[in-house]
């Protein structure tokens, strides 16, 4: 009996752990198919009005097939104006600008060459019509094809460079069979010219999604969140923090930094084609961000490895970690992360860095100088203390890479500087609250052992009381 109640149970097992089958998963892909367009339209409700703005354009052009008098000025090629706005409409305005203008200027000056090499054709005759446009062809499309792999041509220009070779080979190809070549180049080159304008000016005018500010606020919040980890490594290291669990949560920040270099560097691409907007003026120097995405992501992958040693199973002793290199290490930890937070809020606010961010860095400076001179002691003095010299590796590591975090913050808080001296960037002053207020604090705490000397100035006498002094002295 108590076989066959094991035997049962072990049948409710399987039976539990038995694969739901092909309808059970796709039920379970039904059921959470909303969950996910629903968490996706809620990390950024701009997808959404991007949605409908495309739906919007394409109502817009496919007037032309509705309407009777559109439609017999333009005939079937107004299908050419819906392929345009499907094509050429991207989420920001600086991608659609882009993409719109290749695709206008590829079209003209592919219409323009096919137009020209279809003539040139016929006089030369009909036996050497179609051996020359397949030459044109063939050297046209094998030069652009290799022009595509210029990378700044390729980063600027390789949307309208496969439309040039798309349209000439229309153009010049169909030529050779339709005689009406040059209605057809009309037709198709006013079409898309009214997709294009049609895309820019539903993406410009309707809730405008601008690249540009897009990649200044991500620069700036990518520094955000390197400050977060810093000020609460120290803390989750050493083991001081009590809520150990929040505190973890709030270091796993840092690791969308390492992978924002395709986006940033897409995102300036797009912000060079757009006009001037909001605090950004005209050629606003988007390379700069770059710049300090780069030194951020530098910064990044050594607060990466400090990471590794939050969940590593080698531990510094607690009797190295209680002496001065834990105070010096949270001293560069905490510092470093309060520059890096005020960089960041002036990067976001576009004002310039106030002598808060260089107090802060100023004083992790001097804490990893002084953590560069300890660690300079003798092998023998941790032998007297009864250290090992392995036992103290993790901690000189974790030093060291603190050290290098430190020098990133200097270099980031210098390229903010430039960037803010540049003369056609808006960064405005900062507040006098805000700029004197950290250098009170770091005088303070820099000088409190200095003696300080108080020099009164009195009165000075003015010319009649020295006038009657002299006379009554006389």
């Amino acid at each position: 009996m108590a076989s066959e109640a094991v035997r049962d149970q072990n049948n409710g097992n399987e039976g539990e752990n038995r694969d739901p089958g092909f309808c059970g998963k796709l039920m379970n892909k039904v059921v959470e198919f909303p969950r996910k367009l629903k968490k996706l339209g809620q990390d950024d409700p701009r997808r959404i009005v991007h949605s409908l703005k495309v739906g919007l354009a394409v109502l817009l052009v496919s007037l032309l097939y509705y309407f009777q008098p559109l439609y017999d000025g333009l005939g079937a090629t107004a299908m050419w104006a819906v392929l345009t706005v499907v094509v050429v409409f991207e989420f920001s305005v600086g991608a659609t600008l882009g993409r719109g203008l290749n695709r206008i200027l590829a079209t003209f000056l592919a219409g323009f060459l096919g137009f020209g090499v279809h003539h040139l054709a016929n006089l030369s005759g009909e036996t050497a019509h179609p051996i020359l446009i397949g030459v044109f062809v063939f050297l046209l499309a094998a030069s652009v094809t290799f022009l595509r792999f210029f990378p700044r041509l390729k980063a600027r220009y390789d949307y309208g460079l496969l439309i040039f070779i798309l349209t000439f080979c229309l153009i010049s190809v169909s030529g050779y069979r339709d005689e009406e070549i040059l209605e057809m180049a009309h037709k198709r080159v006013s079409t898309i010219l009214i997709g294009a304008f049609t895309a820019v000016f539903v993406c410009v005018f309707i809730c405008p999604v601008w690249a540009g500010n897009d990649l200044h606020n991500s620069v700036a919040n990518n520094i955000e969140k390197l400050g977060s980890f810093l000020e609460g490594f120290g803390d989750e290291y050493f083991k001081v923090a009590s809520n150990t669990e929040s505190n973890k949560a709030l270091l796993q920040g840092y690791s969308s930094v390492l992978n924002s270099k395709q986006s940033e560097e897409s995102q300036a691409n797009f912000a060079r084609w757009e006009p001037r907007h909001g605090k950004f003026r005209y050629r606003h120097p988007w390379k700069h961000y770059l710049k300090i995405g780069t030194l951020t992501r530098q910064c990044a992958y050594r607060i990466d490895t400090l990471n590794g040693y939050l969940n590593s199973e080698i531990q510094t002793p607690l009797n190295i970690q209680s002496n001065k290199v834990q105070e010096l290490c949270m001293k560069m930890s905490s510092e470093s992360g309060k520059a890096l937070k005020e960089l960041a809020w002036a990067l976001k606010t576009m004002t310039k860095p106030c002598s808060a961010a260089s107090c802060h860095i100023t004083k992790s400076r001097a804490a990893a100088n002084n953590l560069k001179s300890l660690l300079k002691t003798s092998a023998a003095l941790l032998g007297s203390e009864g250290i090992h010299l392995l036992d103290i590796v993790p901690a000189i590591t974790v030093a060291s890479l603190l050290s290098d975090v430190v020098s990133y913050a200097e270099q980031i808080e210098k390229s903010i500087h430039e960037l803010s001296s540049f003369s056609h960037v808006q960064f405005k002053s900062a507040e006098p609250t805000k700029a004197l207020q950290p250098c009170n604090s770091c005088a303070s705490s820099t000088n409190d052992n200095v003696p300080h000397l108080v020099i009164t100035i009195h009165k000075l006498p003015s010319q009649q009381e020295i006038g009657s002094k002299q006379g009554a002295a006389n």
